[in-house]
């Protein structure tokens, strides 16, 4: 899946005088889903005045399913991401993103999100061929 680029975000790259700010509204654009899910679970975390915020629905299509894995398996994606957000995003499977906010309590958790005994425990017959 690739980014919708404009022309002008095209050159400004040729010529190396990307702004990040014009590269995040482009994954924006591009990537709907995965932008609202991942602005979702921001504000969820920020309303429930926690630093920790997960997903555990599947995306509703393949298409959707599609743009998440972009977001996160781009490491310019998504660290523009987390820096945009201010957070730290964790990937567990086709679905299961969530969002740390920095601070010294969170450190631990993420290690344990990003285990690989978590990552065992995630899996499931349903979600194989997702």
């Amino acid at each position: 899946m690739s980014l919708d680029v404009s022309p002008a975000l095209l050159e400004k790259a040729a010529r190396d005088e990307v702004d990040e700010r014009e590269f995040v509204d482009c994954v924006r654009v591009s990537l709907p889903y995965a932008w609202e899910l991942i602005s979702s679970l921001v504000a969820r975390a920020e309303v429930d005045g926690t630093d920790f915020a997960d997903n555990h629905v599947p995306p509703p299509s393949e298409q959707a399913r599609g743009q998440l894995l972009r977001a996160l398996a781009s490491d310019a994606i998504r660290g523009a991401l987390e820096r945009h957000f201010g957070v730290r995003l964790a990937f567990q499977n086709c679905h299961r993103v969530a969002v740390f906010r920095p601070s010294s309590a969170n450190k631990k958790r993420y290690e344990r999100f990003t285990s690989v005994r978590e990552q065992l425990l995630n899996q499931s017959d349903e979600l194989r061929d997702c």
